[in-house]
């Protein structure tokens, strides 16, 4: 075996597009991107507010879909984020308790 590793550092890296990019990330990128587009071409681009309001989607969809180190886009912080204070956490025990034989030892 290489080392005694059983799977590679960088197998996750191989389902991604572009190695950084999952489905969702793009389809979310484009969907901005696209309605950013066609507010630009409806909205008459006059001063600059409507200009920054029709840039506004694409800006905030590509802004999510930047890779942060520790994690993979800075959409997944968010949703981390979100389910650490909203999430309800159950924490089962699963094992043996040797609490009862440690104490029978000591008498």
């Amino acid at each position: 075996m290489n080392n005694g590793y059983l799977v590679p550092a960088n197998a996750k890296r191989g389902t991604l597009i572009f190695n950084i990019f999952r489905p969702f990330d793009l389809i979310l990128f484009l969907v901005g991107v696209g309605t950013s587009l066609l507010m630009l071409a409806i909205f008459a681009n006059s001063n600059i507010i409507t200009t920054l309001i029709a840039l506004l989607p694409g800006c905030i969809c590509g802004l999510l879909v930047v890779p942060v180190p520790n994690y993979h886009n800075v959409l997944c912080v968010l949703i981390s984020v979100y389910n650490f204070y909203t999430g309800r956490r159950n924490y089962y025990w699963k094992g043996w308790c040797f609490y009862e034989q440690i104490d029978e030892k000591r008498k």
